[in-house]
């Protein structure tokens, strides 16, 4: 529900403290009609004046400003009205007190009278405006009015009651958007002007600077505003730029007076007004549908980061698009793909990981051969010859000598298949076996100190493979498309007419790692046969090294996805990630809008543990899982 719902009709009854450089007094009647009828909280970081502030009133507000003597002023009329006004009925309108009150140096001062010095200067100065040097000095001269307002007692009490409403900040206008934007939440944005004239330079009027490059800045941010939901308006001169930047939405301009320049024949320009509606999240739902009973067919797994609980979820999305070929990119376990394939698409899947490539070639590009049981058996047999690698080099680290030499029997006599389909069937079979001996199913650890004497570790070897057999063969069916599995790095692969794009990447995490090779190097040495490889012989768990990957960081991680995006910009991108994962979610949308028109953010309600550092224990059940989406 909308914190705060807006009388368009009721006349401005608070007055802004500061006439202000580019103080928006006189475009309040273009500008109110423009606010939203209801919305969450008020934003506003470039305050200023604080006319439109003002004029709404809001009662949930965040105000801010870079300029620490102003946002002292705001602070203290909110809070200490009665010791400003105090302060305030002391000046007296003479150039002696002018100057000697603006030789004080403010932050010496108690706050409630450097709240009234900034006032008292505002009103007493020449044309009223607020204007510092690049020591951040104040530095207008005396006006020489007759008969200033120095103390408006009822405005400023008005203006107090307003502004105890609202949060006041003194930061940098980023960081106020980034912490506090929300769906729903209306933000105003006056930053200063782009020049317009030879001579017109609005940065001027604070110690920051405000630069082209800026307003380009601003412009991203903002975009990301809109595509997070929320409702902006944004004031600025009437330069070719400002049309640039905003060109996808509603420009108007305004003719307008300035009261600036000491030259009046120079006081009249032109504004703008960018009115950037919330970004309308109506293509894509989520609707949850139960899977074929295909499905279910395949042999469930322990893999980490398996998404075969999200499997009705990633599909309501994608059944969404009239698709035909869709790319699993990061197959991992294979079970995405495999789900794509019944739902009858044409499917690749690819992953840099051996195992992976496996499973996918087993399940998902196999339309049709099986493993005869009494095929699998013979596997089982030793009389053939074997090189005794695991054996030698695994001894007493995983599985008995028995064990180790039956897994040696098997690589051997898989080796030696011809048919393509029923080695991986096998070799699938074999790395599944594997992984059910182990407990926990990983091989970051020797032994077996977390036998929790579960039936599968009960089970003989022999016996693990044929069930595993038997379960694979049970997955292989036709859906009538040409799939393929592919063994690769995502950055190479190359492909025709991708309809669409399935992105499953490693995600990178401070409180967690996303090796996959240090938790499965055993079984994935399996997959290759240890080929390519050179096994760390000084380590406990006899590991090789993990595969370079760019999401081992978080600079690479965003370089990744942005390479990614960019390969892939002819498809349909749908991205799963997490809430604990960087790049951030604002920066994924931002990235995937570089290359899609189209960029949603699709929640989905499930948490699950992750990490196996002590700082991710704190952690657990507490990600939040998404869906990016751009087409």
């Amino acid at each position: 529900m909308a914190d705060h719902i807006v009388d368009k009709k009721r006349t401005v009854q608070v007055k802004p403290i500061l006439k202000w450089a580019g103080g928006k007094t006189q475009m309040l009647n273009d500008l109110l009609p423009k606010v939203p009828s209801s919305y969450g909280k008020y934003i506003e970081p470039f305050f200023g004046g604080g006319a439109m502030f003002f004029a709404l009133q809001p009662k949930n507000a965040i105000i801010a400003d870079s300029n620490p003597e102003l946002i002292n002023m705001y602070r203290e009329v909110a809070a200490n009205i009665d010791e400003v006004i105090r302060y305030l009925r002391k000046y007296e309108n003479t150039s002696e007190m002018f100057y000697a009150v603006r030789e004080q140096e403010w932050t010496q001062l108690p706050k409630a009278e450097a709240a009234a010095r900034t006032i008292f200067l505002n009103r007493t100065c020449f044309n009223g405006l607020y204007r510092v040097n690049k020591q951040g000095k104040f530095n207008v001269p005396y006006g020489k009015y007759s008969n200033p307002k120095i103390c408006d007692e009822d405005g400023l009490k008005a203006a107090s009651e307003a502004l105890k409403k609202a949060e006041i900040l003194c930061g940098d206008y980023l960081l106020v958007l980034d912490h506090y934007a929300q769906p729903g939440d209306f933000v105003f944005l006056d930053p200063p002007y782009l020049p317009i004239s030879e001579y017109a330079d609005f940065k001027r009027y604070t110690k920051e600077q405000f630069y082209e490059e800026d307003h380009v800045e601003l412009a991203k941010i903002i975009m990301r505003l809109h595509e997070r939901g929320c409702h902006i308006i944004l004031t600025n001169s009437n330069h070719p730029l400002v049309h640039e930047l905003y060109a996808p939405f509603t420009i108007d301009v305004i003719q307008t007076k300035r009261h600036i320049s000491c030259n009046g024949s120079t006081r009249k320009g032109e504004d703008v007004i960018v009115t950037i509606p919330p970004k309308q999240q109506t293509l894509v739902k989520l609707n949850p549908q139960p899977m074929p009973q295909q499905v279910s067919s395949y042999p469930p797994t322990r893999f980490m980061g398996s998404k075969s609980k999200l499997l009705s979820e990633i599909w309501s999305v994608v059944a969404q698009f009239n698709v035909n070929t869709v790319v699993d990119l990061f197959s991992g376990s294979g079970v995405v793909g495999y789900m794509l394939k019944a739902q009858g698409k044409a499917v690749i899947s690819n992953d840099y990981m051996a195992m992976s490539a496996t499973f996918t070639k087993a399940m998902v590009e196999n339309n049709s051969v099986t493993l005869p049981l009494d095929e699998a058996k013979t596997l089982l047999d030793g009389r053939k010859v074997s090189d005794h690698f695991v054996a030698d080099t695994f001894k007493g680290l995983y599985y008995s000598d028995e064990e180790n030499d039956l897994i040696d029997t098997l690589r051997t006599n898989i080796a030696a298949m011809k048919d393509q389909y029923k080695r991986a069937i096998a070799m699938t079979a074999l790395i599944r076996a594997c992984i059910k001996k182990r407990p926990r199913g990983i091989f970051t650890y020797t032994g077996h100190r977390y036998d929790d004497g579960r039936q599968d570790l009960k089970k003989t070897l022999s016996q693990q493979f044929l069930e595993a057999v038997e379960a694979v063969n049970k997955a292989v069916f036709d859906n009538g498309k040409i799939n393929c599995s592919k063994y690769g790095d995502a950055m190479d692969l190359r492909v025709d007419n991708a309809d669409l794009v399935y992105i499953d990447p490693p995600y990178y995490s401070p409180l967690s790692d996303n090796e996959y090779v240090r938790r499965y190097h055993f079984v994935e040495g399996l997959a290759r046969d240890w080929k390519g490889v050179e096994i760390q012989e000084h380590t406990q768990t006899k590991k090789f090294k993990s595969y370079p990957t760019p999401f081992s960081t978080r600079k690479g991680a965003t370089d990744a996805f942005d390479k990614l995006f960019k390969k892939f910009a002819n498809s349909i991108l749908v991205v799963s990630y997490s809430s604990n994962s960087q790049p951030t979610q604002d920066e994924m949308v931002a990235i995937m809008a570089k290359y899609k028109e189209h960029v949603e953010v699709i929640p989905i309600d499930y948490k699950y543990s992750f990490g196996n550092q002590s700082e991710a224990k704190t952690h657990r059940n507490s990600v939040q899982e998404y869906l990016f989406v751009g087409y």
